[in-house]
This record gives C-alpha cells, structure tokens and sequence, in this order.
C-alpha cells in the first residue's frame, strides 16, 4: 500500500501545512505521486473500458517512520470490487461475500424483480385494450344515434300526423336505453378487468413500502459500519457526523475519506492530498481527464471536517473573514441605489459559510438597503443594492423581464476558436453536489450567452460575455463544458483548476433608472 517515489525527492521541501482538500493547488510532492499512479491507470489493460468512462482517485503522501512516500485509493468500486492492490481498502468493504449488504441486497432486488414482473403483467395491458375497444364501440353507436336523431329532425319538420310524431319520441327513448344498456355492459365488462389490476396495484404498493423500509434500514446500518477517525484518534459514525441528516448515498466512499482513514489507521503521518479525474467527462458534470479537484461538499466536507481535526491544515480561502469596509468600493451613489465593486471570495448574500457578506456591509452602512441580485463568490464587480423595498422591486422586476443588460470580461484557459458567437445550453442544479450545475438537455432550464473575443495570449483567451439568462453558474459552465467554449475559466476551482482567483469580473451594467426613469450605464474595469 505504502509507495516510494520513484524519483529523487531529497531536495522537495515539505508543506507547512496539511492540503485544504476544498481549496487547494497541489503540492509538488502530490503531483509526482499523481504521476505515479496515472502511469500506474494506463498500463492496466484489464481496466481500461471501464477507468474510460470515468473515475475519481486520490493519492496522500505521508511519512512513514523517516521515510516520505504516497498511498492511494479510488471512489467507489473497481470492477465491482473495493479492494485491490496498489490501493488502500474501503473504511468498510460493502462487496465482500458473506457481508450483510450482499444478503440484505439480495432480497431487495428480488422484490425490484417482483414489482417489475407485476408492473408489466398482461392484466394492465388487457384493460387498456378492453378501455380501447369500449370507446371505439360507444363511439360508432353514438353516431348511429346522431344519425337516428337528424333523420327524425327532418321528419318533425314536415308537420306529420300525431300518432308519427309518437313514434319517433318512442324510437328516440328505445335508442337511449339500448345506449345506456350498451354502456353499463361493456363498463361491467372492463370492471372485472379493473378489480384485477386494482388487486395487482395494491400488491405493488405494498412491495414498494417493503423496499423502501428495507432500503431504508439497510442505509442506515451501512452508516452504522463506517466509522472513521480523526488526527487526535477520536471516531465517529459517519450517522453522527451528520448529525440528523441522513447522509447521502455513498458518504464514505469516496477517495479522500480511505486516504486519511487508513493513514490514522496505520500511524502514517499525512503530509499532502490531491484528487484527480481520470477518463472521460460523466454525461452531466464538467469532469477533464488528468485534472485536479477538490473535495465533493455533499458526501465528503462533513465527514472530512472531522477527519482534519488535529492537523494542522491550510487555510481555506473560500471561508475566510475579510474587512468589507476595506474591500467593497462604491463606483456609483444616490438617494435611491447605490452600485459597488463586490471583492472576489466574498459573499453577495449570507450563505452556509460563517462569512460576512455585501448584505451585512449594506445593512452596517445603510440601514434598511436590498442587494438587488448576485454574484458568484468567486466573482468581482458590479452588484446592484437599493435603498428602499420599492426601488428593489423594481429593479429585480427589469431582471425577471430581461431588460437589465451585464457584460462580465474573463480569461480563459485555452484558445477559444470561434471570434464571437453564442452558447445555448440547458442548466440545472446538481441535486447531490450543489453548488455545482450541470448541462442536462431534458430537465434544464434555457441559458443562452453571447460572447466576443477581446485577445489571445499565451494559450489563454480574453472574452467579454452578454449573458441573455441569469442561471447560477451560467457563465462558468458555459465556458468550461465541452458543448461550450471548451475552456474553464482561469481560476474557477469548480469546473477547471484553483488559481489566486478567478478570473470573471462583471465589468458593466446597463438598466433603467426606477425612479429617474432613464437609461443608466454603470463600468468599473476589470482589476486584470
């Protein structure tokens, strides 16, 4: 399990402190284990279909006595296996044979199996054709009616005698009672064939229940099982951890919990981390072969949290406290809204980090005041703040209308072919990694982009942007996705890789006054 670098190492210094596994650029040490073990990937053969289609791996270097190597793990299974040689095992292997989630999985697919022998049984396809056949039926005799009605119409037009007269209102009521005769037989028919598929529905139901009872008993006694531990040798149940969340499908399973597990495990001392993509980009997510990233925030932060504790451990620069009366710069003020430069790696609005926000600066300055709309933390520039509750309303209602017009400038990493054009791709959050969004063509909302390239440079591009939408993460995603631009943003930690920041500045802001009543154009130039 324990790796020694293959090349001289002797002259590297060592990190002063522990990898932020959130925010982070790797150690150099991290890189060439990194190396190491993607040569490692691509001389196994026996994985190549399946490390193709995508997986997440990490690797730790740590101290071992007085020597300095790297061990290294994966998310997930490798052909349906935990462990494997090379890597370092599960914090609970959930595969193995003779283990309780075998076995308790075991009758949770036979029920699936069940439901969905039920679900597809002959009695529901019967009924829809027998429903079918009724209407057809009631159909054509409905318009024989309609027939018998007009030919009797035309008779009663022609005055005729009394008793003829009889006779059609005799035949009119005949009719009637043989459609409604028809009707009730044919829906005592379909009847028969409905308490049948009721019975059948009522069994599935209950199947269902089933399996959401077992499927729930059986998450939580896999919580149960992992348990991990932290740097002053405390442990927790990962259901602890969470406290009275549930945690999501998977916690503990991915490759920088195994890392520190079984380093605190096996008295290794942890030194640097890094974890990186290896193979294609999953349908949905903005995943690049080869790149580093950080640790996922759904499954990972709360359990890694606990794990870091008595490391000494980077800051994390996306949770750190800032002097905003410093930071945040008034470009533009009168007695009704006020535009400021937002700082990067500052909040627009309170989130779920402990960090002062421009709302809090607005508040501590202005009293009763409203930020308008957003940007991204890791964004500068222009953001709206309104001194009053109507002057807010009528400023977002311009957002929700698209009468409001933003031009953000951002440097690229890679040279963006096209000179202008648009991007027109679908967003939805990511349901299990927020805040991350991704394209999905089904079930996304439209966010369209206009760009234009300003220069080149060195394998970088400078784009200025005209977002036509407003999603969250739109400009981002739209930049790094391979049905995009191709090229992340410099900096965007999220969809490419950290930098001292990132490089996207809402530069300019075009709407009309609510209270002037006249066009106003607001510009604070890009800092880079």
């Amino acid at each position: 399990m324990f790796h020694y670098f293959e090349k001289d190492i002797s002259n590297i210094p060592l990190p002063d402190k522990f990898t932020c596994p959130f925010c982070y650029s790797p150690h150099l040490l991290s890189m060439m284990a990194t190396n190491q073990l993607q040569s490692y990937l691509s001389k196994r053969d026996d994985w190549s279909d399946e490390l193709q289609e995508g997986k997440m791996f990490g690797v730790l270097v740590v101290r071992k006595g007085d020597d300095i190597g790297f061990v290294a793990s994966f998310s997930g299974q490798i052909q349906g296996q935990n462990i494997h040689e090379y890597f370092v095992p599960p914090v609970y292997d959930l595969v193995q044979k003779q283990g309780f989630f075998k076995q308790k999985e075991a009758v949770i697919t036979a029920i699936n199996a069940e439901i969905e022998s039920l679900s597809n049984h002959e009695c529901f396809t019967h009924f829809t054709e027998i429903e079918k056949n009724n209407e057809h039926i009631l159909h054509k005799r409905k318009k024989r009616l309609e027939k018998s009605k007009k030919r009797r119409d035309a008779i009663r037009l022609q005055n005729p005698e009394p008793s003829v007269l009889q006779e059609l209102i005799r035949q009119s009521q005949f009719q009637k009672a043989e459609y409604k005769r028809l009707r009730e037989k044919l829906s005592a028919q379909l009847d028969v064939v409905r308490i049948e598929c009721e019975h059948i529905q009522q069994k599935i139901e209950i199947l269902k229940a089933e399996r959401k009872e077992r499927s729930q008993s059986l998450q939580r006694e896999i919580f149960e099982h992992f348990v991990f531990l932290n740097a002053k040798g405390e442990r927790k149940s990962v259901l602890d951890i969470f406290g009275d969340v549930m945690p999501p499908s998977g916690a503990g399973e991915c490759a920088a919990p195994r890392l520190l597990q079984y380093a605190y495990l096996n008295h290794l001392q942890p030194i640097a981390m890094a974890e990186f993509w290896w193979g294609k980009s999953p349908k949905h997510h903005i995943r690049r072969h080869g790149s580093f990233y950080s640790a996922c925030k759904q499954k990972c932060e709360p359990i890694l949290n606990f794990m870091l504790q008595g490391l000494d451990v980077e800051e994390n620069r996306f949770a750190k406290t800032y002097d905003l009366d410093a930071l945040v710069r008034v470009v533009y003020e009168d007695e009704w809204l006020v535009a400021v430069d937002k700082p990067i790696d500052v909040l627009s609005v309170p989130g779920n980090i402990p960090q002062p926000s421009v709302w809090h600066w607005v508040r501590d300055r202005y009293g009763e005041a409203f930020v308008v709309h957003r940007l991204d933390m890791a964004t500068s520039g222009i953001l709206l703040i309104a001194k009053t509750l109507d002057v807010c309303r009528k400023l977002q209602q311009q957002f929700e209308n698209r009468l409001v017009h933003k031009k953000y400038v951002a440097i690229l990493d890679g040279e963006v072919a096209r000179d202008s054009g648009e991007i027109n791709l679908p967003m939805r959050p990511d349901f299990n990694e927020r805040p991350i969004q991704v394209v999905d063509y089904e079930k996304g909302k439209p966010a369209l982009t206009k760009f234009e390239v300003i220069e080149r440079c060195n394998g970088k591009t400078r784009v200025a942007f005209y977002p036509f939408t407003g999603r969250t993460h739109q400009l981002r995603v739209h930049s790094a996705h391979l049905d995009g631009l191709n090229c992340p943003i410099v900096g965007d930690a999220l969809y490419g890789h950290l930098a001292d920041r990132m490089y996207l500045h809402a530069e300019q802001i075009t709407f009309t006054h609510p209270v002037l009543e006249k066009e106003m154009t607001i510009s604070c130039k890009a800092p880079f």
